[in-house]
């Protein structure tokens, strides 16, 4: 039987193991969305990742390892400003991107790099300690699509993944952010959970990507192209969403919005960009779920702090 949710205790996370180590996938939560994990030494168990959330093969996957030990080991240097973000940030929804270590396969991407976390879950490391794996580990949910950050968006989005381990909801809700390592200045690749402004406390000056990353074409992390954490309604962004003209918009309109009141179609998040991005995409598989055609959203504050989000809207938004 496949699409099996399970609590997280001994005989789950047996069950979870014996899986992984027969070269399968288990979904399984993180602090910031659920994942499809599988052995990161095993090209089976990568090929089934890819194959059961139709991923595009250059789309790179983030390695989840137990404890910086495990990350070191999967490296070629440890750089001294890994060890600093390490000790600062681990366990935690910040990915390090660094030079992959020869003994490990590449990660869906023809580069010399891997990405690599600690998750703080204690489902997630309890599975990590228990099969002694590193887990290569997308969003467990098809690609582009939102990603799950409940077990049930995973059975919905992945019914065929064979074991998931029911967590509760992510606290988090969304994925980590990850600054690569390998260039003079630390890059910031993806915006995510952990905000720029605590790692500048590390790290000080942070680049941004001053290249185009265009899909079919190999990059060091995932979460970069044009289009992702889509829901099947198409995604408007406006300032004001009351002034969108709706004539040509396809069914009925659903409002994702931080400021206005509440009516019926309407979700309203938190202004507060971390309590918004906890529920982003719950709300959004919300609006799925109510069979709107069309989502205006209310575009967020363009500060710093809402970097994160308004990264995910507008590649939830693209064509």
């Amino acid at each position: 039987m496949t699409g099996q949710v399970v609590r997280p205790d001994a005989e789950g996370l047996r069950r979870a193991v014996e899986i992984l180590r027969s070269r399968s996938v288990v979904a399984f939560p993180t602090e910031t969305v659920y994942g499809l994990g599988a052995d990161a030494f095993s090209e089976a168990a990568i090929g089934e990742i890819y194959r059961l959330k139709n991923r595009p093969s250059w789309n790179p996957l983030i390695v989840h390892v137990a404890d910086v030990a495990a990350a070191r080991e999967l490296a070629e240097e440890w750089p001294e400003r890994a060890g600093e973000l390490a000790a600062r940030f681990w366990p935690g929804p910040l990915t390090l991107v660094v030079r992959r270590a020869r003994h490990l396969p590449g990660i869906g991407a023809a580069n010399d790099t891997v990405a690599i976390r600690v998750p703080a879950h204690e489902v997630a490391l309890r599975l990590l300690e228990a099969s002694g794996l590193p887990l290569a580990a997308p969003s467990a949910n098809r690609s582009e699509s939102i990603s799950p950050t409940t077990a049930e968006h995973v059975v919905r989005s992945l019914p065929d993944v064979p074991l998931v381990l029911d967590g509760g909801p992510c606290s988090w809700g969304i994925e980590s952010t990850v600054l690569d390592l390998t260039t003079p200045v630390p890059t910031l690749l993806r915006p995510g959970a952990l905000g720029l402004r605590a790692l500048r406390d590390v790290t000080g000056a942070i680049a941004l990507p001053d290249f185009e990353t265009t899909d079919g074409a190999a990059r060091p992390s995932p979460g970069m192209s044009k289009r992702h954490y889509a829901p099947r309604a198409r995604v408007v962004l406006a300032k004001d969403v009351g002034d969108v003209d709706r004539s040509g918009l396809p069914g009925e309109i659903g409002i994702l919005t931080y400021e206005d009141a509440g009516t019926d179609g309407t979700e309203v998040l938190s202004a507060d960009p971390r309590e918004y991005a906890a529920d982003l995409y719950a709300a959004l598989h919300r609006l799925d779920d109510a069979g709107v055609g069309t989502i205006l959203v209310q575009e967020p504050p363009q500060t710093e702090d809402w970097l994160a989000v308004r990264d995910r809207l507008s590649r939830a938004a693209a064509n």
